[in-house]
């Protein structure tokens, strides 16, 4: 039995209302629009991932506004999708809504039953084998999509595998880890010997080494993927800045020594 946790909402009323106008507005919009009408679950599908995308982008900028915006146009997406299910006969808005609620609730036994979790670790845990066992997965990594990029299906294989129990103990051990796999990545692909490398093997190497630095990251709170977008973002604004500053000098980049354009982007770092 859930039980009611939160204080009254004075706006819930207000927030409702504003749903049932998307609503509304989604009826109209397909029923009416020339676009709209033609739209289809596959043709929505690569629209979806770019708002999805362009909402991580305003998350790292800590643009309010922006993430305001971006939640709207993929509500906007969720709603679309529960229309076309509902032409089509398979789900409707309140199926969706209401499967995820139930959901929530069989995963949270520690709200709402009679389980105790002390920590966010056992709360992840019991979400990972509760899960398992709906999905019916003979595999705890059955539930990875495979269409993941990369560096973020590490990092859902390694939280899964956590849930399972299949972990490190410790961040020094992980630590120890990452270090064997840089010496192997080493041997492979040494930097003084000039000699072909084989390069299937440097590449596997490389993998493993990415793969336990991911494992890494986990053990001290760290999201990869974040980390490293940050970072490109760092190096896209340093990178403007050499070429907008050398252009004011009446310089060319590919004429420019890199001795040149490091003084540019020494100043970019200071910025």
């Amino acid at each position: 039995m859930s039980r009611n946790l939160t204080q009254p909402d004075p706006k819930r009323a207000m927030k409702l209302n504003a749903f049932d106008r998307l609503l509304t507005i989604m009826d109209e919009l397909r029923e009416n629009c020339p676009w709209d009408k033609k739209q289809t679950m596959e043709s929505l599908r690569h629209l979806t991932i770019e708002e999805t995308y362009e909402l991580g982008d305003a998350i790292l900028e800590n643009d309010m506004e922006e993430v305001k915006k971006e939640l709207g146009d993929l509500m906007l997406h969720m709603v679309f999708y529960a229309r076309i299910g509902s032409e089509k006969g398979a789900f409707d808005v309140s199926d969706v809504l209401t499967e995820v609620c139930e959901k929530l609730i069989r995963r949270h036994p520690h709200i709402y039953g009679d389980v105790k979790a002390e920590d966010e670790n056992v709360v992840k845990e019991n979400w990972e084998k509760i899960k398992l066992k709906e999905k019916g997965n003979k595999s705890v990594l059955g539930g990875v999509p495979g269409s993941l990029p990369a560096m973020v299906k590490a990092m859902r294989i390694q939280e899964k595998a956590r849930g399972a129990g299949f972990d490190w103990e410790k961040k020094e051990q992980v630590w120890e880890k990452v270090e064997e796999e840089m010496n192997e990545f080493k041997e492979e692909f040494n930097i003084e010997d000039e000699s072909r490398i084989d390069r299937e093997k440097a590449q596997n190497e490389f993998g493993d080494l990415l793969f336990s630095l991911i494992n890494y990251s986990r053990f001290i709170d760290i999201n990869p993927e974040e980390a490293l977008e940050r970072t490109n973002k760092k190096f896209i604004k340093r990178f403007n800045y050499l070429e907008s500053e050398s252009k004011k000098d009446g310089k060319t980049l590919s004429e420019m020594s890199l001795d040149e354009m490091d003084e540019y982007w020494d100043k970019a770092k200071s910025l």
